[in-house]
Formats: structure tokens, sequence, C-alpha cells
């Protein structure tokens, strides 16, 4: 097949890597029953009138399944952490002591985690779209090539089977990795 193809199939390719890469970025912090670190990714405290995430005032840890554990590496830090944990409307109830704070994770209800598996899917159908949109500009470019005699009539035909194979696999793997999440949410 001509580099024309090949480069065509290699963007869509890292596109659809990048599409699910994202995926997994946006579900990690979707919650489930368990403690993950992953749940605090977008909460910022005020450090000295800074909205700064939390992982850089303090370390964190799960010390077991549904506990965090928020150790400050500025005592007067605590109830700004606290506060901002609060703030960030996770449902999260932070207690905090002289030394840190820890934010037990509540079970989740079932109509929440049903909830939660709603926003899970649709996440999973915006990520599709978002791979059929790169496999129809692909297609566009394989065919103004094929047109332009870039690429000969059997190669862009090879190239669009590649493609849906591709895209497919992609589709494939979204629906697995919302599955896996799913499972996650509803465990219970």
């Amino acid at each position: 097949m001509g580099t024309i193809a090949d480069d065509i199939l290699g963007d869509l390719h890292g596109r659809i890597l990048k599409t699910l890469d994202q995926l997994r970025t946006d579900l990690s912090a979707v919650r489930t029953g368990r403690a993950s670190l992953h749940l605090l990714d977008n909460v910022r405290v005020d450090y000295y009138g800074t909205p700064t995430p939390l992982n850089q005032v303090a370390t964190m840890s799960v010390p077991e399944a549904r506990l965090i554990v928020v150790k400050p590496w500025e005592k007067s830090m605590i109830p700004p952490i606290e506060k901002a944990i609060r703030d960030a409307n996770l449902g999260l109830n932070p207690m905090s002591d002289k030394d840190l704070v820890r934010v037990p994770i509540p079970a989740l209800t079932e109509e929440r985690r049903k909830e939660i598996v709603k926003q899970v899917k649709h996440k999973g159908e915006e990520h599709k779209i978002a791979v059929r949109n790169v496999r129809r500009e692909a297609k566009e470019l394989i065919e103004v090539a094929e047109k332009d005699g870039d690429i000969s009539g059997d190669d862009a035909e090879k190239a669009l089977e590649k493609m849906q194979k591709e895209t497919d696999d992609g589709v494939k793997k979204i629906d697995e990795i919302v599955a896996a999440k799913e499972k996650d949410v509803l465990q219970v």
C-alpha cells in the first residue's frame, strides 16, 4: 500500500489510541464504592490565595478500601484542605485532626450507582462519536488521495478495509473499558 494510505491509517490509529486514553482518564475520576486518589484530582485548595491542586500541597494515600488520607506539608493547610474537599461536591465528608485529613468514602446507594453507570455509558458514547469522526476524516482523505491519483483504487479499498477494522477495534475497546468501569461501580 502507498505511503499516503499508511500515513492516514497511522494517524487514525494514533488518534483512536488518544481517544481511548482520554476515556480511561475521564473514567478514573468517576466514583466507585472504593477509595481512589483520582477522586480528588479536581480538588483545588486555596494555597495563600492561589487555587492549587491538592497533590501539590499534601501527600495522599489509600490505607484501606474506603479511606483516603491527606497529609499536608504544612499543618496550617488542614482547614483549607478540608474546606476544598467539602466544596468539591463529591459527596465526601472529610474529618481532620492536628496532622491530617481523613476522607472516608461512603458506600454508594443503589440509586447513585445506577446514576454513575449512566454517566459512564454516556462518556463511552461521546468517545465512540469521537472515534467515528476520526474514521470519517480518514475516509475522506483516502477518497481524495484516490481521486487525485496518489493511490490506486485497490490500495484505497485495502486502506478503507483496514480503516474500518481499526475503527471497529476502537469501538470494541471503548465497550470493554466502559463495561469494566460499570462492573467496578456496581460492585458492592
